[in-house]
């Protein structure tokens, strides 16, 4: 796969096309895997209990993977590649935030004002607790695993993530 391209002084990442590329590839797949989801397991009397779920697994896992990336270091090289295509790409495509509005905008214009305005809530409140769950878990998870070596025992050079890059 290939990384994110280097920092590049006055150029924002959002600018680069690899990392455009990156994002859009990993949207592609976070997307295609929600639809296919929503579509196995539709709303139930006009609540799709299948987005809110998607919803909340998606905000557990950017709380794991953007809590252990932040604790592996800077957002560069393999970290940043990971984060543009799994956290950005995937878990942005994946999760649906507009869907949920829509769905609770034709809950409440139906008059159903309890479903919509209780799944709204719901989805946001337990998308929050998700994310919370995530963030503990990874931290629990990193304390619990050894620290990685600062260099390579075979060969004495330091340990590296990618092209000049610390772990």
């Amino acid at each position: 796969m290939p990384h994110a391209e280097p920092a590049a002084p006055g150029r924002p990442v959002h600018l680069r096309p690899a990392a455009v590329a990156l994002v859009a590839l990993g949207g592609a797949v976070g997307t295609a895997a929600r639809a296919l989801l929503a579509e196995a397991l539709p709303a139930v009397d006009g609540i799709s209990w299948t987005i809110l779920g998607i919803n909340v697994v998606g905000a557990f896992c950017l709380g794991v993977l953007l809590e252990d990336l932040a604790r592996r270091g800077p957002d560069v090289g393999r970290r940043r590649t990971v984060r543009l295509v799994v956290g950005t790409g995937v878990l942005g495509g994946f999760t649906t935030y507009s869907t949920l509005a829509d769905d609770t905008a034709r809950l409440l214009d139906a008059g159903r004002w309890g479903a919509g305005s209780g799944t709204a809530l719901l989805t946001v409140l337990l998308g929050l607790v998700a994310a919370v769950a995530g963030i503990a878990l990874a931290a629990a998870l990193r304390r619990r695993r050894p620290a990685a070596p600062m260099t390579d025992p075979g060969t004495g050079a330091g340990a590296v993530d990618g092209p000049g890059e610390a772990r």
